[in-house]
Parts: C-alpha cells; sequence; structure tokens
C-alpha cells in the first residue's frame, strides 16, 4: 500500500476515534462502541496528540475534559469527518450498500411486540447491517449513547433533534367484564358513569386526570381520577386491567387480542383518549449512513400499516 495513502487513512482513524472520544465522555465508552479495547483507544489519542504536538484532553480519575486545543481540534475534526462522509456517500452513489451496526433505541412493550416484524423485514432486505436492539422507556442521549436513532412514541419536545412523525396509537378505555359491569346499569356504550368505576394509570402519559374526546363531534370529557394503580408499564398495566383492578385508558394495539377474546371490554367506544404520535428520532447531521437512511425508509412505509396504528391525521411528513 502506498504510505501516504496509509497515513491518511490512519489520520481519519484516529479523529474517528478522538471524536468518538469526546462524545461518548470515556474512553472505555468509546473503546466500547468502536468495537475495540481500551488501550487501543488510549494508543490512538496518543497519536493523534503526538501528531498535532498538543495536549487534547485533560484526564484525572473522574473527570476528562477537553484543553483549548482539544476544543479546536474537536470542531475541526468534527467538519472534516462529516466532509469526509458526505463525500464518500456522494461518489459511491447507488454503491452506498447498508452495513455495519445500527443501534436503535425503542419503547420497552412496542419494541418487544409491533416493532419486530419491520425489524426483521430490515434484516432481511440488509444482510451486511446487524442491529442493536435497545428497549427502554426513555428519551436517549444519542451522542453519549452512540445511538443512530430511537423510536418515540409521545410527543417529541427536544427541538434539537430530528424528529419524522410516523403513525398514531389510538387510545381507548377498556375494563374487565367484572368492572364494566359494576356501573350501575349503564352499558359498554355509555360514557356517563367511567369516573366512578376504580382507575389504573400509565405515569408516562395520564395520572390524576382522565381526558377523552367523541370521535364525531369532537365534544371534550375530563375528570380526576385517583388511581389504584399506577406503573410506567404498559404491560403491568394491562396486566392489572386483566385481574379486574379497574378500567385503564390502553394503545389499542396491546389488547385487540384481550378485546376480541372477551377478556376486556372496550367502553364508551365513540370516545377516546388524544392518540399518541409515533416518531423516528435522530441527531442532525450532514451525512447520515445508509443504514440509517434506509431504516428510515422502511420504517416510514411499514409503520402506518401496523396492526392497531394508523397513519398521523396529517399524513407522515
Amino acid at each position: 500500500m502506498n504510505p501516504t495513502l496509509a497515513a491518511g487513512a490512519d489520520r481519519i482513524d484516529l479523529l474517528q476515534t478522538f471524536v468518538r472520544i469526546v462524545e461518548s465522555g470515556s474512553l472505555s465508552a468509546a473503546a466500547q462502541q468502536l468495537g475495540t479495547t481500551q488501550p487501543t483507544v488510549s494508543r490512538r489519542l496518543q497519536a493523534l496528540e503526538r501528531l498535532m504536538g498538543a495536549r487534547l484532553l485533560q484526564r484525572s480519575t473522574h473527570v476528562m475534559k477537553l484543553t483549548p486545543d482539544g476544543e479546536r481540534c474537536f470542531a475541526h475534526a468534527r467538519a472534516l469527518l462529516d466532509d469526509w462522509h458526505a463525500m464518500e456517500a456522494d461518489l459511491r452513489g447507488v454503491r452506498d450498500v447498508p452495513r455495519g451496526t445500527l443501534r436503535v433505541l425503542a419503547p420497552h412493550a412496542f419494541g418487544q411486540e409491533q416493532l419486530i416484524a419491520p425489524l426483521a423485514d430490515y434484516l432481511r432486505r440488509y444482510p451486511a447491517v446487524d442491529v442493536q436492539w435497545l428497549l427502554h422507556d426513555r428519551r436517549p442521549d444519542f451522542i453519549a449513547e452512540g445511538i443512530d436513532c430511537a423510536i418515540q412514541v409521545g410527543p417529541v419536545e427536544d427541538p434539537a433533534v430530528v424528529a419524522i412523525l410516523l403513525a398514531e396509537v389510538p387510545r381507548i378505555v377498556v375494563a374487565a367484564p367484572a368492572v364494566a359491569q359494576a356501573r350501575a346499569g349503564r352499558g359498554p356504550d355509555d360514557v356517563r358513569g367511567l369516573e366512578a368505576l376504580p382507575w389504573l394509570a400509565l405515569n408516562p402519559y395520564y395520572r390524576r386526570e382522565v381526558a377523552l374526546h367523541h370521535q364525531a363531534s369532537g365534544e371534550a370529557l375530563r375528570f380526576s381520577i385517583a388511581p389504584r394503580l399506577a406503573t410506567d408499564s404498559l404491560y403491568a398495566m394491562r396486566s392489572a386491567a386483566l385481574a379486574g383492578l379497574g378500567a385503564c385508558i390502553a394503545s389499542a394495539w396491546a389488547v385487540q387480542e384481550d378485546l376480541r377474546r372477551g377478556r376486556l371490554l372496550h367502553l364508551a367506544p365513540d370516545w377516546q383518549a388524544v392518540p399518541l404520535p409515533v416518531s423516528l428520532v435522530y441527531p442532525p447531521a450532514r451525512h447520515y449512513p445508509a443504514r440509517l437512511r434506509s431504516f428510515l425508509e422502511l420504517m416510514r412505509a411499514a409503520m402506518p400499516g401496523l396492526t392497531g396504528l394508523r397513519p398521523p391525521a396529517g399524513g407522515t411528513r
């Protein structure tokens, strides 16, 4: 190999390692994300510092921070690597085949069931890609965790990320037959008397108040609740509803089989809670790898058609 080319490639590797160290916050985290060892990452950092003739990081037992030279180097390295990746993508054109590891964060319940089918389709289509499928009901720290994208259910409140609206999750009122029958003779279609039922709450979306809207008229109904059980787990709330502990507002996809089998009843079916948006979220960048672009394209096409979901009111964007 031409020594000049080898040296250039080595410098790109050194800069990529340095950027990953800074973004992940530690040498060990960078090593894990790069699939190498901490001593290797440390040697690359030392090599870059020798090449630049400057100390780039100040490290102690508990703290790592950039030096002034390191801050300038980091800014230049990010810009240079963005341009390098953009050039690679432009020159490869149709040969920019999805490959490498895609790290995706998905909600725990949603990621175990509804999303497995499109994920399997993605892996079959792109055999050169492997996926780390991380299930957590929280918002990601994309840089520190090395996450490429996240499937987020609920409003996206971070203005610093790119959010592509994919679908909506209808939310309905359900209860076990024994709970529903305790409504003083009211039928399951009657919205009156819901507030008198024992209630369960799903903490991320409602805690002390139920808000429903009539699907035809748009009329709003609100009432306070004192939940017998409040949880952050959709599965735990569903299990509690099946056990007859109370009524709840559940994602339609999660209870469809229970409704079909009569284990739960759909109460006041003309009334629903505000649907939850489902978005694909990722950090802004000048260049996105083919594995992320192809994942977005597949999810945009597949998500609205999943059982228990529907296209968003304004269409995907």
